[in-house]
């Protein structure tokens, strides 16, 4: 049976705009068939795949590496995560299925690839008195702003350091590790309860909200090769503790085009008002701005992290329900994880910037399972800078003409 890609999906592939796409089915290097929506067209992903290669290997090899840096071509080997006609799965398993029913603990486990047990056996002397105390003088800050300094405080090199490598001590401190972030964001001693009822309890949460709580880890808890991510293979490369790790994946998280949009969303709904009213909405995009919290690259058709969350939240929230059919009507865009985890936040009750705070503990795991894969390949990252300055010789000429 064949595959088809939408524009989207081939335009990430080929590392093109949506105009060269056309002009290559103009030219006849790619056939475009028709979708069920109307005006759009799709493509066999083998054509797309074989143009992708052929266009690789006629182009330098600087403009080659620098497309796949941007939603291009894959650069790395790696069996934890795969983004797929729309789905996401760990390790084969289906993301959305998981976030279901699983905790986080589970999915740790699978992404870890050790027993639950083993990364989560409790433990007796979980007291954390520094802890404590940068929690008290950071009680007023918001977790977006807070976790980072809090987190690298308050962890230490000694559980994860590089050269413990037993698979027991490694998962051990991983889960040390995902056990002291959700304290950190607590407020509170690490513990030895799921995650998801620390929070609840925290937050003073029913069943229903942990529910949701442990469900919005699950489904943020790795995402291929983002920036966060990425970043923490990079630092893993290098020989760097697990904790360095989840200390450089944190700080990639915190920008505004990462898991710092969620402030952007936070924002966008203020500007809205609590009714969310849809004539803001069309305003601002006569303006020219923006939605954040909409579109995604990897999900041309909908962000099912987003949808399964939304389909919980939504139906108690009928104004939120307008806004967003609204949104997708003016922009043919769904809404994203960030949206979601705002609209999550805003349900709960919680406290603002806990929509970052959910996406940074979930994907914790992410990070550690990123940095575990990459301490295998014992290969740095390290590549090479296509250098655009000035020349040396055109320093030493115009050095030359001022004298």
């Amino acid at each position: 049976m064949p595959h088809y890609l939408t524009s989207t999906e081939a335009t990430a592939l080929l590392g093109v705009s949506r105009a060269t796409l056309y002009a290559y089915v103009s030219r006849g290097l790619l056939s475009a068939h028709a979708a069920d929506r109307p005006r759009e067209s799709r493509y066999l992903r083998e054509e797309v795949e074989r143009l992708a290669r052929q266009r690789s290997q006629g182009r330098k090899p600087r403009e080659v590496a620098q497309a796949a840096l941007s939603w291009g071509l894959p650069v790395l080997a790696s069996s934890i995560t795969l983004i797929e006609n729309g789905r996401l799965y760990y390790r084969g398993q289906d993301a959305v299925q998981w976030a279901r029913s699983r905790t986080i603990e589970e999915v740790c486990a699978l992404l870890w690839q050790c027993t639950t047990q083993a990364a989560f056996a409790p433990d007796a002397d979980n007291t954390a008195p520094l802890l404590a105390q940068l929690q008290k003088a950071m009680a007023s800050l918001p977790p977006e702003e807070a976790l980072l300094p809090l987190f690298t405080a308050a962890s230490e090199d000694a559980p994860t350091a590089a050269w413990q490598q037993s698979p027991e001590r490694l998962a051990a401190g991983c889960g040390a590790l995902l056990r002291l972030m959700a304290a950190c964001l607590l407020g509170t001693a690490p513990g030895n309860m799921p995650v998801h009822q620390q929070c609840a309890q925290a937050w003073q949460l029913d069943e229903q909200g942990a529910d949701l709580v442990r469900m919005a880890l699950v489904l943020c808890a790795d995402h291929e090769l983002n920036a966060s991510g990425f970043t923490a293979r990079c630092v893993a490369s290098t020989g760097a503790s697990l904790r360095a790790c989840v200390v450089a994946g944190l700080a990639a998280l915190t920008g505004a085009r990462h898991g710092g949009t969620t402030a952007r969303v936070e924002a966008l709904w203020d500007e809205l008002g609590d009714g969310l009213d849809p004539v803001r909405l069309r305003q601002r995009l006569a303006r020219g701005e923006s939605l954040p919290g909409f579109g995604h690259h990897l999900y041309p058709e909908a962000d099912v992290r987003a949808a399964l969350l939304l389909q919980a939240l939504l139906p108690q929230h009928p104004a939120w329900e307008a806004l967003v059919q609204e949104a997708m009507a003016l922009t043919g865009q769904s809404p994203s994880i960030d949206f979601a985890l705002v609209a999550l936040r805003r349900h709960l009750g919680l406290r603002p910037g806990s929509a970052f705070g959910l996406f940074a503990l979930g994907r914790c795991a992410g990070w550690l399972a990123q940095a575990l894969e990459q301490r295998e390949t014992r290969q740095i990252i390290r590549p090479r800078a296509a250098y655009t300055g000035t020349r040396p010789d055109a320093l030493g000429t115009a050095s030359g003409a001022m004298r």
